[in-house]
C-alpha cells in the first residue's frame, strides 16, 4: 500500500504526520517505508541524518537511475526505514522536463521494491510540482492535512480540484483516504472552522484530530517519533488512533 501525505500549503505538518504515522504503523507484523521527496528534507533530519550525509536521496533515484533498495536506510524504530530527501529534489522539475513517461518515474522505482514493505510512505513538497504528481500517480491513496484556519479549509477546494486534473489526465489509481485535522487548538476561531469542515466533507475527515502540544513539538529536536520521545502523551496516543483509522480505510479501499 503507497499513501502520500499531500497538501500544495507548507508549514501544515506533513512530515510530522508521514513520520510519526509511519512509525505508528510499524509493528512486529508490519514493516513500513518512509520517502522523503522535499527538498528541505526535514523528515530525514527528524529520522537523524545530517544535511551533510543525506546522499544517496530519493533524487539520487528520481534523477541518476540509481536503485531506491540500495538509498534504503534503517530508523532507530523497528521496521521503520526511509529514503532520504535532498536539496537536487528542487531541480527534478527541470531534469525530468523532457523524460518520457516522467510521471511514472517514482512508480517504477518503487514497483521495483514490492513487497518488501507492507506500507509506503510519501512526504511530498508542498506544491503540486512533477515530484507531487509522481507522488500521486505512485499512490493507493493520499491523506490531505489541514491545519483549522479559514484560508486551510479554501486551500482544500483548490487541492482537490487539481488532484482530480492529475487523475483524469495520467489514469493515476490514488483515492483519498482522508483529511486529517492537524495543529488543532482550544481557539474558537478553531472550533468553527473544524465543524465547517466536518459539515462539508463529513466522512472523508478523520475522527482522530492531531492537537498542538509541546511533546510533538520537541519530537524533531530529539530525533524520535512521538512514541518512541513520549508514548504516553495524547500526541502519541492520538498517532495510534490515527494509525487504526487509516488501516481500517485501507482495508475498504481494497474492496
Amino acid at each position: 500500500m503507497i499513501l502520500s501525505v499531500v497538501n500544495n500549503k507548507g508549514g501544515v505538518g506533513k512530515t510530522t504526520i508521514a513520520v510519526n504515522l509511519g512509525a505508528a504503523l510499524a509493528t512486529h507484523r508490519r514493516r513500513v517505508l518512509l520517502v522523503d521527496l522535499d527538498s528541505q528534507a526535514s523528515l530525514s533530519l527528524w529520522c537523524g541524518v545530517s544535511r551533510g550525509r543525506l546522499r544517496p536521496s530519493s533524487a539520487s533515484c528520481l534523477l541518476h537511475a540509481f536503485p531506491l533498495r540500495q538509498a534504503i536506510r534503517r530508523s532507530a524504530v523497528p521496521n521503520l526505514d526511509f529514503v532520504t530527501g535532498s536539496i537536487e529534489l528542487a531541480s527534478v522539475d527541470v531534469a525530468l522536463s523532457a523524460v518520457a513517461g516522467r510521471e511514472h518515474t517514482l512508480h517504477k522505482l518503487i514497483d521495483a521494491l514490492d513487497p518488501a514493505y507492507d506500507v509506503v510512505i510519501l512526504d511530498c513538497p508542498p506544491s503540486l510540482s512533477l515530484i507531487g504528481v509522481n507522488a500521486l500517480v505512485a499512490s493507493d491513496a493520499f491523506i490531505v492535512p489541514v491545519t483549522p484556519q479559514y484560508l486551510a479549509v479554501e486551500g482544500i477546494v483548490s487541492l482537490l480540484a487539481a488532484v482530480e486534473k492529475v487523475r483524469a489526465r495520467l489514469g493515476s489509481r490514488g483515492r483519498l483516504l482522508g483529511v486529517l485535522l492537524t495543529m488543532v487548538d482550544r481557539h474558537p476561531q478553531t472550533t468553527e472552522v473544524r465543524e465547517q469542515l466536518r459539515a462539508q466533507y463529513r466522512e472523508r475527515v478523520f475522527h482522530t484530530e492531531i492537537a498542538m502540544s509541546r511533546a510533538l513539538q520537541d519530537a524533531p529536536r530529539v530525533q524520535q517519533p512521538i512514541a518512541t520521545h513520549s508514548p504516553r502523551s495524547a500526541a502519541a496516543d492520538a498517532f495510534r488512533r490515527l494509525a487504526g483509522e487509516v488501516l481500517e480505510r485501507m482495508a475498504h479501499l481494497h474492496h
